[in-house]
């Protein structure tokens, strides 16, 4: 152990019970309510912190197999803290706190040699501030999960499959079609042909609010897929605007059947499945 790390883990040992009530008051909990509810995970991260440096943890970074509890006990209460309400810079200020009470009890115990203490308040600080930033960087990281999930959910939530008849399945379109959407259309719409000994599937893009060739392209994957698969597939909601873009890009969909509403397009379906619809008496 250096002599840094020993000034460090003997002043953590020996005035933990001032450390802890120095850095609650420091971070704001000096109300008994706050004070319980951090008091607990912040006595556990000094133990930790003492019994890495007393196993010789560098301060010069937390990467290393001897700081593993401490990157878990900083998670965990990056986590909770999310949980509760609070941000990433709220951790981030309440682990900075911690420098507070500890430079007054080096300076003390390292008083009579400045350039030891010199070097222990900028090891401290250095520690410090990157368990700080670890907390941060879990933050960020839980945060884009849980983007990220959401943009998941949202895109499965958007693109439902329908099934609107008897070996006929619908997917309604709504919004902004790219290719990661695609692709989860795709799947799901294959999986519901499977499942379902579908024969035909409709695409009703009456909710998409352009057709670009990008967009004219997904759709033309999303066909040749269900054909593949032997069924076949009617495109619905085909607005005068959309039909003159499509012209004008020059798409080629002429082996694809079209539809100007969904209700054309499933009185198709139902002709090409054999179903012949009438209307009964009042």
């Amino acid at each position: 152990m250096n002599s840094d790390n020993k000034a460090i883990q003997a002043v953590l040992a020996d005035d933990e019970a001032a450390i802890l009530d120095g850095w609650l008051t420091e971070a704001g909990a000096a109300e008994p309510g706050a004070r319980r509810a951090v008091q607990t995970e912040a006595a556990e991260l000094l133990r930790l912190l003492r019994e890495a440096l007393a196993d010789g943890a560098d301060t010069a970074g937390l990467a290393s197999p001897a700081w593993a509890h401490v990157r878990q006990s900083l998670e965990a209460m990056s986590r909770s803290r999310a949980a509760r309400g609070q941000s990433a810079g709220d951790t981030s200020v309440f682990v900075l706190a911690l420098k507070k009470p500890l430079f007054p009890l080096l300076q003390a115990r390292l008083g009579s040699d400045p350039a030891a203490l010199s070097t222990t308040l900028w090891s401290v600080t250095a520690l410090v501030d990157k368990l700080a930033q670890h907390t941060v960087t879990t933050f960020q990281q839980a945060r884009e999960d849980i983007i990220r999930r959401q943009q998941e959910e949202l895109i499965e939530l958007s693109t439902p499959v329908i099934k609107l008849w008897d070996g006929v399945l619908a997917v309604p379109m709504i919004g902004i079609l790219d290719s990661n959407r695609t692709q989860v259309v795709m799947e799901t719409l294959l999986q519901k042909i499977v499942e379902t000994e579908s024969g035909l599937a409709i695409i009703d893009i009456t909710g998409v609010p352009t057709v670009d060739t990008l967009v004219a392209q997904h759709l033309l994957k999303t066909v040749t897929a269900i054909r593949l698969m032997g069924a076949d597939c009617i495109i619905s909601g085909i607005r005068p605007q959309i039909a003159q873009t499509i012209v004008h890009l020059g798409i080629d969909l002429k082996d694809i059947t079209t539809k100007a509403t969904l209700a054309d397009a499933l009185a198709l379906a139902l002709t090409r499945t054999g179903w012949r619809i009438t209307r009964g008496a009042a």
